[in-house]
C-alpha cells in the first residue's frame, strides 16, 4: 500500500473515523487499532513477511523484559547479544548475504577459481532496516540503563510497527514515541489540520516533483551511453531532486498522517539542499538515520574525545556503515566514501558546526557566500548521488567520465528529445524551490508561509497544488527507500 495510492487514501479515512469515534475513550483500544492498522498495512505488501515483524517485535519486547529484571551482568549480556545477533542476522541474511556471495565468488575468481555461489531467491522485506534499528535502539538502550523495559507488548508493537513510520521510517526512539502511545491522546484541530497540509505537501513532493523528475533521471541513467556529458549532469541533478522529493516528501506524510492520530514523529528532513556545507547537509539529510549513527555507533566508538586520528577513523566508519545499511553494493559504500572525504575538512579544522543556524535567516535572499557555499555543497552532493543511483561502480565512472569530457558543453539534448513534459517541469521545480526557500524556517514548507495570505488566495494555492497532484498522478510509483 502506497502513500500515494487510492487503497491508502480510503485506508487512512476509516483509521482515523475508528480513532476518534469509536476508541476514542479507551487509550487500550486505540492503541490496539494502531497496531491492527498497522499489520494489515504491512501485510497488503507481503502478509509472509508479517510473521518477520512479528518475530522480530516478540524477540525485542521479551529480551528487553530478561535484561531489565536479571541482576546478573552475564545474563544481560547474554539476553542483549541474543538479541543483537539475531536482528542483525535477519538482516544479514535478507540484504546482504548474496551481496557478500557475489562478492567472495569475484574475490576467488582473481585467483583463477570459478565459483557459483548459492543465492536467496527472496524479495527483501520491505521496512526491514528501519524496523530492525527501532528495535536494536530499545534494545541498546535498556542495557545501558537508559530506560526501563515496556511490560506492555501492544504499547512496544506500536512503538515498533506504527504504519506511518512502518516501512521508510523516520527511525523512532522508544524514549520519544512510547511516551506518546501510552498517554491519552485528545483530538486537537488545529493539529490535524496542520497535518493535513504536511500530508498534502508531501504528496506535491512525491508525485508532482519526484515522479517526474524520475523519468528524466531514469532515462539518463538507464542509457547513459547515448547521451553527452550536459545531458548525463542533467540527468544526476534531475536525480538529486527526485531523491529529495520522493524521501522527504514520504517522511512529510508520515509525520503529517502521525498528526491525524495525535503523535509526533521525529523530524527528517530539514530543507539539506539549503546547506552551507556538507556537515550541515548531514544535520539535515535523513535526520532519524544521522542521529542513530551518531548515538549508537560513533559515540560508543569514542566519538571525537580520543583525538583527530579517531574522530576520522570513527567519521569514515559510520559514513561507511551509513552507505552500506542504504544497499548491499559497492556503490553505496562509495557513495558514504564519497561524503566522509567531504567532510573531513570541516573535522580536520573543526569547522564542522560553523553552520547551525538558518541560512540567510529573516532575509529573502542569501550573500553571495551563502550561495556560493550552497551551489559548492549541492554540487558535491549530486556528485555523490552518481554512485548512488548507478547500477555498479563501473556504470558510474563511465557516468562521470562522459560528464567530463568535451561533450560537457554540448548543448544538453534531453530538453529537445524528451516529451513535453520537460519545460513545464523546469518550471514546476523552479517553483517548489522558491516555496521551500520561503518556508525554510518552518517544519515544512508550506506550514506557516500561507497563513498571511488572504483566504481567498491560500485556498487557491492549496486547491493548486490538489489538482497539480491529480494531474501528475497517473500510476503509482513506489517510494525509493522502500528498498533499504
Amino acid at each position: 500500500m502506497f502513500f500515494n495510492s487510492l487503497s491508502f487514501a480510503i485506508f487512512l479515512p476509516i483509521v482515523f473515523i475508528l480513532y476518534w469515534f469509536m476508541t476514542a475513550k479507551n487509550l487500550k483500544f486505540q492503541n490496539i487499532l494502531l497496531l491492527v492498522s498497522s499489520y494489515f498495512f504491512y501485510a497488503c505488501w507481503d502478509w509472509r513477511f508479517l510473521f518477520l515483524l512479528i518475530f522480530s517485535t516478540l524477540l525485542d519486547y521479551y529480551t528487553g523484559i530478561k535484561m531489565s529484571d536479571t541482576k546478573s551482568e552475564t545474563s544481560k549480556k547474554f539476553w542483549f547479544w541474543l538479541s543483537i545477533s539475531v536482528n542483525l542476522g535477519f538482516l544479514g541474511v535478507f540484504k546482504y548475504y548474496n551481496f557478500f556471495a557475489a562478492s567472495f565468488a569475484d574475490a576467488i575468481a582473481n585467483f583463477g577459481m570459478q565459483v557459483n555461489p548459492w543465492t536467496l531467491k527472496v524479495i527483501l522485506p520491505v521496512g526491514i532496516s528501519f524496523y530492525t534499528f527501532h528495535g536494536l535502539s530499545y534494545v541498546i538502550d535498556i542495557y545501558k540503563d537508559r530506560i526501563k523495559a515496556e511490560k506492555n507488548f501492544i504499547d512496544y508493537s506500536v512503538f515498533v510497527s506504527f504504519f506511518p513510520l512502518l516501512v521508510a521510517g523516520p527511525i523512532e526512539r522508544a524514549t520519544h514515541l512510547l511516551p506518546q502511545i501510552q498517554k491519552k491522546r485528545v483530538f486537537n484541530y488545529a493539529n490535524a489540520v496542520d497535518g493535513l497540509k504536511q500530508i498534502l505537501w508531501g504528496l506535491f513532493k512525491k508525485v508532482v516533483i519526484a515522479d517526474q523528475c524520475a523519468e528524466i533521471a531514469n532515462m539518463t541513467f538507464n542509457n547513459s551511453g547515448d547521451y553527452s556529458g550536459s545531458t548525463l549532469a542533467l540527468g544526476a541533478v534531475f536525480f538529486a531532486f527526485q531523491i529529495y522529493g520522493d524521501f522527504s516528501g514520504y517522511s512529510d506524510i508520515a509525520l503529517g498522517t502521525a498528526r491525524l492520530f495525535g503523535i509526533d514523529l521525529l523530524r527528517n528532513f530539514a530543507f539539506p539542499y539549503f546547506s552551507r556545507d556538507i556537515a550541515e547537509f548531514w544535520r539535515r539529510w535523513h535526520i532519524s538515520l544521522s542521529t542513530w549513527f551518531r548515538d549508537y555507533l560513533y559515540i560508543p566508538l569514542g566519538g571525537s574525545k580520543g583525538g583527530m586520528w579517531m574522530k576520522v577513523r570513527n567519521t569514515f566508519i559510520i559514513f561507511l556503515v551509513s552507505g552500506f545499511w542504504h544497499g548491499a553494493n559497492w556503490t553505496f559504500i562509495i557513495w558514504g566514501f564519497l561524503n566522509a572525504l567531504y567532510i573531513m575538512p570541516s573535522i580536520i579544522f573543526n569547522t564542522n558546526r560553523n553552520n547551525l543556524d538558518i541560512v540567510a535567516q529573516g532575509k529573502y535572499l542569501p550573500s553571495l557566500k551563502e550561495f556560493l557555499q550552497i551551489g559548492t555543497t549541492f554540487t558535491l552532493t549530486v556528485f555523490a548521488w552518481i554512485f548512488f543511483r548507478a547500477e555498479n561502480i563501473g556504470h558510474a565512472l563511465s557516468y562521470i567520465s562522459e560528464i567530463f569530457s568535451s561533450s560537457f558543453f554540448i548543448k544538453p539534448s534531453l530538453l529537445m528529445k524528451h516529451t513535453l513534459l520537460t519545460k513545464p517541469l523546469y518550471l514546476l521545480i523552479f517553483i517548489f524551490i522558491l516555496i521551500e526557500w520561503l518556508g525554510r524556517q518552518q517544519q515544512y514548507a508550506i506550514a506557516v508561509v500561507t497563513n498571511s495570505w488572504p483566504k481567498v488566495i491560500r485556498y487557491g494555492f492549496y486547491y493548486l497544488i490538489i489538482i497539480g497532484i491529480l494531474w501528475f498522478s497517473g500510476k503509482e510509483q513506489q517510494f525509493i527507500y522502500f528498498q533499504f
